[in-house]
Order: structure tokens, then C-alpha cells, then sequence
């Protein structure tokens, strides 16, 4: 084993964020050559450039090099440093493309993060910010990140295709990180979500909420569906619609689904009834899924346990995204952490729905050398 400033090369575009956010956090610095070398438009994308840059700003004296196709990256961390910033994210992609990644780095910051973002904040790729406020932040608060000052706020709606939402995410720093114990979900006991509607008729969100309710009312009848219609400036500046639904468990697990309607001039036009429903059966599918985390937010989990003190951390996960999938052999590059993993049929200890993955890990006891001390 050589040590920590040995380079990390990689090739190729997949996991970029998961590369560079983990290179930050571990001081190893980090090559990724051959980024779409091979396509006519070869090289590093808007939105990725523009997520460097944001790297570039959370961080103190980090070394970014691009070659003139933008093909090859060379990434050396510098420390990270937090303190009040903004930042206007690609259209190209949501918001919480940028989002998913600031929230594993902001614990760890000298100073605490409060970041204004620019952008798209629903679309159909990325986790949009209702279900990253409803499902991360409870999540970071189990690992003893919390206080008043964590939150994330939506300002303003954008849609794609042109964006102009806005949000505001502060987070306070944390030394260490307490081990967690997440290996009962428990049974569901409400269900929350956000209707919302930009630029189209208020009437929309309505039948959104209608049409869901219409199949998740036969299991439960906890449900409360907000309507969230956003005017004049606050409403970005593409028409769309779209929900988030959250179910949460007695025991504090949250589980999300969401959709929202196509941008403006792609594809065809999608009914908000038919859009309704199948975000219900989506968050219905999350549930027999199941688990203490969602899919959504798995590799936070998981990242949040490696950097835990010297203590062992479990957590109960549904079947594993191809996403986590490569975050743990990322893991395994970044910090020669190993994780336990077994596996739970449904039959064993009257666990419903799909096949579960206990996960275990001893934190490497990470502690956060860059905040001040008081």
C-alpha cells in the first residue's frame, strides 16, 4: 500500500462526481482520461465543467488541469472551505445533480456552508430538491449533522428546459460522525408529498393529487398531497408539472418516488391524471423495495458510514443500484474501506416486499481537520 498522495487514474465519463467528490474528501488526487474520447463531441460536458467549477468553489487551493479537448482531467483537492456562495448550475441537468454531491461534502467544511444554486430544480433525471429535503436531511440528522442552520429552501421553481429556479442549502459543520444502527424500517405510517405546478394552469396540480390519491387511498389513509403553484417570477421560466411522494415509516425511514412532466417541445404531452397515478405505483414499487434508505440516497448512506468514527455502522438497504454498486468499489479505491454485505430474503424475520442487503462497515474514523476550532 503505497500512501495517500498516490494519483488515482481512471478513463472514461461514468461516476465522475462520485470520483471527484470522493478525491476531495480522501486528499488523493485524481486522472480521468479518454472522457468521451471516441464521440464526435468528445470531451468533458456543460454540466460536468460546471460541476468542476462548484468543486472549485466549496474548495481551498484545489489544482484543476483540462487539456484542450477536454478529454483528459487532472484533479489535485485542496482543503475544503465552505462560507457563503452561489452558484448558476448547468440547465442541462437539475439541481440536484450538484445538490447530491454537496451534501456529502458540506458536513466537513472549515466553514459552514450556506450556497444559493441556479437552475432546473425538477426534471426527469436527477433527484429533484423536494425528495433530497424530504429524505436526505432527515438522513443526515441521524449521523449527528444537525441544528437550525441545515436546510434546504426552494426560492424558486425552475423547469427544464430553460431552468430559472433557485434554492438555498446551508449546512453546519460537523467534527465527527456517529456510527448508526438502521436495520428496522418498520411498517409505513403516512405518506406526504408536493403537487407543483409552473406555468400552467393551478388546476393541474389538483388532478395530480386526485389521481394519486386514487390508488394510494386503498392502503392508507394518512395521505396528504400539498399543491405547490408557483407565479410570476418564482415560477422559473418553462412551463411543467410534476409530484414528489414520500412515505415515512414509524421508525423514521423515508421512502420517495417522483415524476414530472416532459420539457417543453420533447415528447408527448402527458396527462397529469396518468402522471399521478404512476408516480403512486413508482412509490409503491420504492416501498416493496424497502429498506432504512431509500434508493435515491444509498451512496450517502453508505459514504457517511465509511467516514464514521471506529465503530461499526449497519444499515438495511433494498436491492442495490448499479449507482452504489460502483460507489462502494469507489470506496474501496479512495479509503480501503470493505463493507459487509448480506443478504436477506423476505422469508427471513417476517421481512415483506423484495430481497434486502444488510450492510456493515467500521468507520475509518474521519474527523474534519479543517473546521476551526472554538
Amino acid at each position: 500500500m503505497s500512501g495517500p498522495s498516490q494519483c488515482l487514474s481512471y478513463a472514461g465519463c461514468n461516476f465522475l462526481r462520485q470520483r471527484l467528490v470522493l478525491s476531495t474528501l480522501s486528499g488523493r488526487p485524481l486522472k480521468v482520461r479518454k472522457i468521451r474520447a471516441r464521440e464526435e463531441d468528445p470531451g468533458l460536458r456543460d454540466f460536468e465543467a460546471s460541476f468542476i467549477r462548484l468543486i472549485d468553489k466549496v474548495t481551498n487551493g484545489s489544482r484543476i488541469e483540462i487539456n484542450q479537448t477536454g478529454t483528459t482531467l487532472y484533479y489535485q483537492p485542496g482543503i475544503l472551505y465552505g462560507g457563503s456562495l452561489e452558484h448558476d448550475c448547468s440547465p442541462s441537468r437539475s439541481i440536484g445533480y450538484y445538490l447530491e454531491s454537496l451534501l456529502c461534502l458540506a458536513p466537513f467544511m472549515k466553514h459552514p456552508l450556506k450556497i444559493v444554486l441556479r437552475g432546473v430544480t425538477n426534471d426527469q433525471v436527477d433527484p429533484s430538491i423536494d425528495v433530497l429535503k424530504a429524505t436526505a436531511l432527515p438522513l443526515l440528522k441521524k449521523f449527528g449533522i444537525d441544528g437550525e442552520s441545515l436546510e434546504i429552501k426552494i426560492n424558486r421553481r425552475g423547469m427544464p428546459p430553460k431552468g430559472g429556479g433557485e434554492i438555498l442549502f446551508s449546512c453546519p459543520v460537523k467534527k465527527v460522525l456517529q456510527p448508526i444502527q438502521l436495520t428496522d424500517p418498520g411498517k409505513i405510517k403516512r405518506i406526504r408529498g408536493t403537487a407543483y405546478s409552473v406555468r400552467v394552469s393551478p388546476q393541474m396540480a389538483n388532478r395530480i393529487v386526485e389521481s394519486a390519491r386514487s390508488i394510494l387511498n386503498k392502503f392508507l389513509p394518512d395521505i396528504y398531497i400539498y399543491t405547490d403553484h408557483m407565479k410570476g417570477v418564482s415560477s422559473g421560466k418553462s412551463p411543467g408539472f410534476g409530484l414528489s411522494l414520500v412515505a415515512e415509516t414509524i421508525n423514521g425511514t423515508f421512502l420517495s418516488a417522483e415524476l414530472a412532466s416532459n420539457p417543453q417541445g420533447q415528447g408527448a404531452a402527458v396527462l397529469p391524471e396518468e402522471l399521478g397515478q404512476n408516480c403512486a405505483k413508482l412509490l409503491l414499487e420504492e416501498i416493496y423495495r424497502g429498506g432504512c434508505v431509500d434508493s435515491t440516497n444509498q451512496s450517502l448512506a453508505l459514504l457517511l458510514m465509511t467516514l464514521g468514527q471506529q465503530d461499526v455502522s449497519k444499515v438495511l438497504l433494498g436491492p442495490l443500484s448499479p449507482y452504489t454498486i460502483e460507489f462502494l468499489r469507489h470506496l474501496k479505491s479512495f479509503f480501503q474501506i470493505m463493507f459487509k454485505i448480506e443478504t436477506k430474503s423476505p422469508e427471513e424475520e417476517e421481512h415483506k416486499g423484495g430481497a434486502k442487503v444488510l450492510m456493515t462497515c467500521v468507520g475509518i474514523g474521519f474527523s474534519n481537520l479543517s473546521k476551526t476550532i472554538r
